[in-house]
């Protein structure tokens, strides 16, 4: 697994470089990339109200040695990938259905207006659907009040909320500014990479794919018997679509994946 540790979007026409029109290469991002930084996003989401108990994680790589020291349990993993094909291409069981909104407690979807926002749809649809984090959050905190305004909402009106919520923003583009990597501010071009977020179903059973720019939440066929009797390991059911991704040439080499988990002392 190779690290991508630039600056990230969600773009789905310009993940891949190079569709961006010439004339909007200047245009500023109203939501600039995030880098993939476990510490970017930690400091990012505890500054909005998660609690200090959470925070996120880096996966370093697939050996069992390796996720040996991920600390559990792990409430959420969130990848950041550049995509290679387009979705056109995707398989049918791959572009997600609004028949999967009620399998999770929390889903929204991703416009062109939330240009590359998707790091912190990602955190949003991984904090919302752990009941253990969400339950924590501080009620008057820019996440407790994002949480209370949309909860009844639908996926498309969550979307809708974001891209009006000026605090939210102004807050986002502090964070997307730090890291080790040069911040990028404009032309979609230069952005090669997307988040999403894996989560359970509210059963725990199933593995869900949460990604804004898909048509629903998607839901990923048990491995097992015993995943089926007993539920789903989050973190290597994750690895093991990811791997599956990785096999069919659906996304690049050049990934980072990070968990939401207890906070470690």
């Amino acid at each position: 697994m190779t690290s991508a540790n630039d600056q990230q979007d969600e773009s789905s026409a310009t993940a891949a470089g190079g569709d961006t029109p010439i004339d909007d290469k200047d245009k500023k991002f109203a939501w600039p990339p995030l880098e993939s930084n476990p510490e970017v996003f930690s400091d990012y989401l505890h500054s909005i109200g998660l609690s200090p108990s959470y925070s996120f994680g880096e996966i370093f790589g697939f050996d069992e040695d390796l996720l040996a020291f991920v600390p559990q349990p792990v409430l959420g993993v969130i990848v950041c990938h550049e995509r290679l094909i387009p979705k056109s291409q995707y398989r049918p069981q791959d572009v997600g259905s609004v028949d999967n909104y009620n399998t999770v407690s929390y889903y929204m979807h991703q416009s062109k207006t939330l240009d590359n926002a998707c790091g912190i749809v990602a955190c949003l649809h991984a904090i919302f659907n752990s009941p253990m984090v969400n339950a924590d959050i501080d009620p008057n905190s820019i996440l407790g009040r994002f949480r209370t305004g949309t909860e009844g909402l639908t996926p498309t009106e969550r979307c809708t909320s974001l891209e009006l919520n000026e605090e939210f923003r102004t807050v986002h583009a502090t964070h997307a500014s730090r890291g080790q990597s040069q911040a990028i501010t404009s032309d979609q071009s230069l952005v090669k990479c997307h988040y999403v977020a894996y989560v359970l179903d509210k059963s725990g059973k199933y593995l869900v794919e949460l990604d804004g720019t898909k048509a629903g939440p998607v839901v990923i066929e048990v491995n097992s018997t015993a995943e089926a009797n007993e539920g789903v390991d989050l973190l290597r059911a994750s690895i093991r679509e990811i791997q599956g991704k990785l096999e069919r040439k659906e996304i690049s080499d050049s990934l980072s994946m990070m968990t939401l988990n207890l906070t470690q002392e």
